[in-house]
């Protein structure tokens, strides 16, 4: 049975568009289970779906001429005469095509749905040469909603975060606390999901693992110490919600600074971890300030790295906060500290796994300094006070 993303309606929407749909994530999210569907629900004919990291469909797009691969495009049923559709997945795999994509868009009308595994490689692939013509939506792992309707409870949360406290009800919290304490222990890599028991579901995480290194890492990296760069990831899994000391880093696994900063990049972009950068109305500050770690998945952190439970817990309450517009953190020297906070909405989060009426209170007024207009404590343990939020229900 296929699920749908929550990202699925919006690819959906773009299919009548003239833009180039691009889908970008890390393996194993399911952009290649949501493209599928997408194709699936196209009526017209005059459409084709290419792996390319298959070498026979790679090699009809390997032509210096452009008007070619249209030629061997059209050995696949694609006909001049109406609209053509064409999916690519993986295109990582093509650092060339580009070119030739802007040529069929330009010349032959032709409408693209592309995935990725590399957000800089994407996003340096199309700067200029699409520019204007593209649009990118980002694939992450399942969130607590979608991990509970592969679970088959298909439960509505309210979806306006400034209204989730006035909605939370202790019954359903009870219901489901048993399926998110399984969501902050294994993650929301949908085959991780899905997998029939606790030791499979480990074994899905190894084979995630292993796939990041030989395909995005040995592949699209050039790094000359591939064990070094194993070694900080799972230094960073081991502290994720910390703060990142670069020269640290660099004396712990004993290369330099510009080889730490290179290696944090392609984990961003590759999307394996996130670093989120301190809140500030100064964008010196922002740019500046020491950045926090966070991993994609708390599967991934369980699976490979000893972490305390509050750690993991406040990883997961990151992932689940990310969909509703960047996140920052604050600190102010040693004095007041705001776990998260979501600019676009002005609201300051507190991370606790119960949490007081001193908790908010502490974070309100941090939050008035900063002008922020709501402040929310989201606790793993259901409370009635005003101004607690169940992770569960974010």
């Amino acid at each position: 049975m296929q699920f749908q993303r929550k990202i699925y309606f919006d690819l959906l929407k773009r299919v009548e568009e003239p833009e180039i749909v691009v889908l970008t994530g890390m393996r194993q999210v399911g952009k290649t289970t949501v493209l599928r569907m997408v194709y699936s629900q196209i009526k017209n004919s005059n459409k084709v779906f290419l792996d390319m990291e298959n070498p026979l469909d790679r090699k009809i797009f390997e032509e210096e001429d452009y008007n070619n691969v249209w030629a061997n495009l059209t050995g696949y049923g694609i006909r001049k005469d109406q609209k053509a559709y064409v999916f690519l997945d993986e295109i990582q795999a093509m650092p060339k095509i580009a070119g030739a994509m802007k040529y069929l868009y330009d010349h032959y009308q032709t409408k693209f749905f592309v995935s990725g595994s590399s957000s800089f490689y994407l996003k340096n692939l199309f700067s200029e040469s699409l520019s204007g013509r593209k649009i990118i939506f980002e694939l992450y792992p399942l969130d607590f909603s979608e991990f509970l309707q592969f679970k088959g409870r298909n439960i509505v949360f309210e979806s306006n975060l400034l209204n989730k406290d006035h909605t939370k009800n202790a019954i359903v919290y009870e219901g489901l606390k048993k399926f998110y304490d399984e969501y902050v222990e294994f993650g929301g890599f949908p085959g991780v999901v899905t997998a029939p028991t606790n030791e499979y579901k480990k074994e899905r995480l190894r084979d995630i693992f292993k796939s990041y290194f030989e395909k995005d890492v040995q592949i699209m990296a050039d790094f000359r110490e591939i064990n070094v760069f194993r070694d900080l990831l799972l230094l960073l899994l081991s502290r994720v919600g910390s703060k990142l000391d670069v020269s640290k880093l660099s004396r712990e696994v004993g290369v330099t600074r510009e080889t730490i900063y290179s290696y944090l990049s392609f984990l961003q972009g590759t999307y394996f971890m996130d670093l989120i950068t301190i809140f500030s109305n100064s964008i010196d500050r922002r740019v500046s300030g020491a950045k926090k770690v966070y991993c994609i998945d708390t599967g991934l952190i369980n699976c490979f790295a000893k972490v305390s439970e509050g750690s993991l817990f406040e990883n997961s309450v990151y992932v689940n906060l990310r969909k509703y517009g960047p996140v920052n953190y604050y600190q102010k020297g040693r004095g007041s500290e705001i776990d998260f906070i979501i600019a676009d909405l002005k609201i300051g989060i507190e991370v606790k796994s119960r949490g007081e009426k001193s908790d908010l209170k502490k974070l309100q007024n941090a939050g008035l300094d900063l002008g922020l207009s709501e402040s929310f404590v989201v606790t793993r343990e259901f409370t009635n006070m005003p101004g607690f939020i169940p992770a569960l229900m974010l």
